[in-house]
C-alpha cells in the first residue's frame, strides 16, 4: 500500500539531483568558514533575498532563535502573533534561552497583525516596562491556513516599526510559497524586513536546513549566536549541496502543490461532516473542521489504516499539507479514503 503522507511538507524526500549533489559535494569546516558548498549556498540565499549576507542553520526553529538572540537583549520585548510558530511551536526558546519577553497580539484570519494593535503594543520609555525591540511576522502563516502576507502589508509594518526605532524579523519558513502564490519574487517581501529566514526542508524538499538573511554585520553576530546554541557545523557542505539544488530547481513547482491543495479543499468541502472554506486555502496548507460526532483523532486513525496520513490540530480540527511527492491522483485517493472514513 502506498502511503499518502499529508501531515506536513517536512516529510518530503530529497530529489535524485539532490542526492547526487550531496554525494559529490566539496566540503570543509564551516565553523572556520572553509566549506565552499555552504559558502555558495549562503551567497545564493542572500542574492535571492537581495540581502548582504546569509547564514546556514540546522532548522527553521534555529533560524528564528538565532535571529531573536541577535536582535534582542535579555529583558527586551518582541511583538508576535498569538498563533505564530515562534510563539507556539518552538519550545519557548525566546524566553527560555534568550530571556526575551513575547508580547502577543491576535493574528487576523489572514495571518496579519492589525496595525492599530501593533502601534498600541509598542512600549514607551518607562522604567517598569521592557523595551520593545522587535516585531516578528510569519509568511506564509502556518496556523492561519498557510496564508501569504502581501509585500504591501510588510511595508506598512516595516514603516511603522522603523518610525519607532524598532526592527522587523520575518519567519519566512515558506516564503517561496508566498512568492509563488502572489506572483512576486521573494525579495519583494525581504526588502521590507530587517531579517528573514526560510526553510529548505519543507516545500523545497531538501533533507535539512534553513537560511537566515540580513546585513553583513547582523549575520556576523548571528554566526556567534549560532555557535552558542550548538549550531556550528563542520563539513556541512554535504547537506548544503541539496539546498543549492532546492533553490535552483524546486521553487516554481510549488505551484503544483498549491493546485493540489485547492483540489483537496474543494473535495473536502463537498463532504458531509466537514466545515471548510476553500477560498481560505491559498497555498499548500488545508485546515478543516469536523462537524459530526467524530473526533480528529478518530478520523486520522481510520484513514491511516488505508495509507492516508493527516495531522491532528485540535479536538475536531485537522491539517493536511501538499508537497513534492504528492500527485493529483494521490489527492483523489485521499478524498475517497476520507469519504469512506466519515461514513
Amino acid at each position: 500500500m502506498k502511503k499518502i503522507d499529508l501531515r506536513s511538507d517536512t516529510v518530503t524526500l530529497p530529489t535524485p539531483a539532490m542526492r547526487e549533489a550531496m554525494a559529490k559535494a566539496q566540503v570543509g569546516d564551516d565553523v572556520m568558514g572553509e566549506d565552499p558548498t555552504v559558502n555558495r549556498l549562503e551567497e545564493i540565499a542572500a542574492a535571492r533575498m537581495k540581502k548582504d549576507a546569509a547564514l546556514f542553520v540546522a532548522s527553521g526553529t534555529m533560524a528564528n532563535l538565532v535571529a531573536l538572540l541577535t536582535h534582542c537583549a535579555r529583558g527586551d520585548e518582541v511583538i508576535v502573533g498569538d498563533k505564530a510558530h515562534s510563539f507556539i511551536n518552538e519550545v519557548g526558546g525566546m524566553a527560555a534561552l534568550g530571556g526575551i519577553h513575547p508580547r502577543t497580539l491576535p493574528n487576523q484570519l489572514d495571518g496579519t497583525l492589525a496595525l492599530a494593535d501593533i502601534a498600541n503594543a509598542i512600549r514607551g520609555d518607562n522604567v517598569h516596562w521592557p523595551r520593545t525591540t522587535l516585531i516578528a511576522l510569519e509568511n506564509t502563516h502556518n496556523a492561519c491556513n498557510g496564508s501569504p502576507l502581501a509585500p504591501e502589508y510588510h511595508k506598512t509594518v516595516y514603516d511603522l516599526a522603523h518610525a519607532r526605532g524598532i526592527r522587523v524579523h520575518t519567519d519566512g519558513a515558506r516564503i517561496f510559497n508566498a512568492a509563488v502564490a502572489l506572483g512576486v519574487p521573494a525579495s519583494e517581501f525581504a526588502q521590507y524586513t530587517d531579517t528573514i529566514s526560510f526553510c529548505l526542508s519543507k516545500g523545497l524538499s531538501a533533507p535539512v536546513g534553513s537560511l537566515l538573511c540580513g546585513t553583513r554585520d547582523f549575520i556576523a553576530e548571528a554566526r556567534r549566536q549560532r555557535k552558542m546554541v550548538g549550531g556550528g557545523m563542520r563539513q556541512a557542505g554535504i547537506i548544503a549541496a541539496a539546498g543549492i539544488v532546492a533553490l535552483e530547481t524546486m521553487i516554481d513547482r510549488l505551484a503544483d502543490d498549491h493546485a493540489h491543495a485547492r483540489r483537496l479543499a474543494e473535495g473536502l468541502a463537498d463532504l458531509p461532516g466537514i466545515a471548510l472554506d476553500p477560498a481560505c486555502m491559498k497555498t499548500n496548507i488545508v485546515f478543516f473542521d469536523l462537524t459530526g460526532g467524530m473526533t480528529a483523532r478518530q478520523l486520522t486513525e481510520r484513514v491511516a489504516r488505508e495509507g492516508v496520513l493527516i495531522g491532528v490540530s485540535g479536538e475536531r480540527r485537522i491539517r493536511a499539507v501538499t508537497h513534492y511527492g504528492v500527485e493529483r491522483a494521490d489527492i483523489e485517493t485521499a478524498l475517497g479514503v476520507i469519504r469512506r472514513a466519515l461514513e
